[in-house]
């Protein structure tokens, strides 16, 4: 069973709801598939280690903010967000480029980070803008 296979086409219909929260879950579980896999099928323990920890951070992180205290509290927990996120950019290219995962299982992930990222940078920026104008 190659790792392709298993990232494929793997939790499509979770994304019931077009939000963070709904992807990062549904990324996190990707990871922890794709962690199983990195240690079960090729020994690789150290990098993919980094990654399930990032990855499965991002979620965790978002959903903490859900119950924030204050939305400095919110948003300091999306920025943790956003850093986890793109901490775990790094380890999905470094798998790929040190061979342990192909370019198309790297693709088929990465979108999905991606995604995130670009959601968690569009809610830091806004949030950040909200936050300014009330102190003006």
């Amino acid at each position: 069973m190659t790792i392709f296979l298993i990232l494929i086409g793997q939790q499509n219909t979770v994304f019931m709801e077009n939000g963070v929260k709904d992807k990062s879950y549904a990324f996190a579980i990707r990871v922890v598939k794709l962690y199983k896999i990195l240690s079960a099928e090729k020994k690789e323990f150290v990098l993919s280690k980094q990654l399930l920890r990032s990855g499965t951070a991002i979620g965790a992180l978002v959903k903490e903010a859900e119950h924030a205290q204050s939305r400095a509290d919110f948003l300091n927990k999306m920025n943790v967000a956003l850093k986890e996120a793109n901490e775990t950019e790094y380890w999905l290219m470094l798998l790929r480029d040190t061979d342990f995962i192909t370019h198309d299982e790297f693709n088929s992930i990465h979108k999905d980070a991606a995604t995130i990222l670009k959601m968690l940078i569009s809610i830091v920026r806004t949030t950040k803008e909200s936050l300014s104008k009330k102190k003006d």
